[in-house]
């Protein structure tokens, strides 16, 4: 006699629900055809978006009661809202970019989007019908900055409307589906008071960053991918004075600067017949002769460091830049080998001088493995010896264990050098003490961002 298998239930469980993701795709691929062909293209393109939305919306509501046989009210009012997405913004995409919670967006094809919250990443229940599904949306995003990809150029770094940044790689070179990465931009920009709340650093370590930037330091803000680099950047630069002139430069436009007087720049990569490239290094360059107080690069990759260098080295004191490292030594050597790049005859000890010459404060930037950002690290460089530039820790967050929820605990600690820019900073009337800088353990609130630190 034939016993069923325990796994039918399942399987049968898992093809219903693959019928009814079916039945539900089809349906709305019908509907949202026939709403392309009713409306009214030429009478839409006065309206703004709400006005837009709306219309689409009564399109998607009429299209959707004439099918009362499959929908119940829940699902209708769902499929409108997916309907009216597709037609105007980026499909499945909008309900996450609507979530003010998701930080960062990675589609692995089709069926698999991930999202980050507060750190951990975790699955969703997003999908999209098939790749070229996906690849549609992909398209409508690079399209709306004058960019494409396809076949011919399979890879694309853009942004969204909003200034989120965006990353696709698509077939041949992406094996199983498209591939997305978008970095989502807060509308708001964070504030030194916020990163002082969660913990990211103390408030004797945010005056004496201040004092630096009203100072006019020149900044190198370090730290991997995802770790608040430009976050960082965003806070610092709200110190600028705001009669200042500043151009910023990047490769995908995210800086959010409170100042009036700021004029932002953006590269352009080659066009299919590999020309039309504008680079950071000839943003920079352009920069140079555009009069500004200040420039800041969003992040320094390529030759571009060198030219960086020569402007903090030639007047243009107050500039801020980023680069990818995993510590404020390993920035110096990042930047060394960047400026190798350009192409220029220089012997490493000319590339030494000039960095030593240039960068008056290092700052490092780390992602703990619980999801928080912190400030690790903030140094100085005192001069070269031994074919090395000398780096003076002047503060550090030193890792002491676990709490009870896994989240990492640890303490700030300014050390005992003095820095050189004090005096620069006491002149510009910011109060800080000789006495801050004595090995003290720097106070570290207990709070929702965890761990607590060892008081003064």
């Amino acid at each position: 006699m034939f016993t069923p298998s325990t796994n039918e239930p399942r399987a049968a469980a898992r093809n219903a629900a693959r019928e009814g993701d079916d039945r539900w795709t089809a349906l709305k691929q019908d509907l949202h055809r026939r709403l392309i062909q009713a409306v009214d293209h030429a009478a839409l393109r006065n309206l703004d978006e709400a006005q837009l939305r709306h219309q689409l919306r009564l399109g998607a509501e009429e299209l959707c009661r004439a099918r009362p046989d499959l929908l119940n009210p829940a699902e209708r009012n769902r499929l409108i809202e997916e309907l009216v997405d597709e037609t105007l913004g980026f499909g499945p995409l909008e309900r996450l970019l609507r979530d003010p919670s998701v930080s960062d967006i990675l589609i692995n094809g089709p069926k698999m989007v991930y999202v980050e919250r507060r750190g951990v990443l975790e699955p969703t229940s997003i999908t999209f019908h098939d790749d070229e599904h996906l690849l549609t949306t992909v398209q409508k995003i690079v399209a709306r900055v004058g960019r494409r990809i396809d076949e011919s150029a399979p890879m694309v770094d853009t942004r969204l409307p909003d200034g989120s940044r965006v990353n696709a790689i698509i077939a041949p070179l992406a094996i199983d589906g498209t591939l997305v990465s978008i970095r989502r931009f807060q509308a708001d920009a964070v504030t030194p008071r916020e990163m002082l709340e969660t913990e990211s650093l103390t408030p004797e370590m945010m005056a004496f960053l201040h004092g630096c930037v009203l100072a006019r330091a020149n900044i190198l803000i370090s730290g991997g991918t995802g770790s608040g680099k430009t976050t960082l950047l965003n806070v610092l630069s709200a110190g600028i004075p705001s009669r200042e002139r500043v151009v910023t430069i990047e490769d995908a436009a995210e800086l959010k600067l409170s100042q009036p007087h700021v004029a932002r720049l953006e590269t352009r990569p080659p066009n299919l017949e590999g020309r039309g490239e504008v680079s950071a290094r000839d943003l920079l360059r352009n920069a140079l002769r555009m009069r500004p107080d200040r420039i800041l690069i969003g992040e320094c990759r390529g030759a571009e460091a060198f030219d960086m260098l020569q402007a903090m080295n030639t007047g243009h004191d107050g500039s801020l830049t980023t680069v990818h490292a995993n510590s404020t030594h390993d920035a110096v050597c990042r930047l060394e080998m960047l400026v190798g790049s350009a192409g220029l005859e220089l012997a490493p000890s000319q590339i030494l001088r000039q960095i030593a010459a240039a960068i008056d404060v290092l700052v490092h930037v780390a992602r703990l493995p619980d999801g928080r950002r912190k400030v690790t690290q903030v140094s100085e460089p005192h001069g070269i010896r031994d074919g090395e530039v000398v780096l003076q820790d002047l503060f550090t967050f030193e890792e002491t264990g676990l709490d009870r929820e896994g989240a990492i605990t640890g303490r700030f600690r300014a050390h005992e050098a003095e820095p050189r820019m004090l005096e620069a900073i006491r002149a510009r009337g910011v109060p800080l003490e000789r006495s801050l800088f004595n090995g003290q353990w720097l106070p570290q609130r207990r709070g929702a961002a965890g761990g607590a630190g060892v008081t003064r």
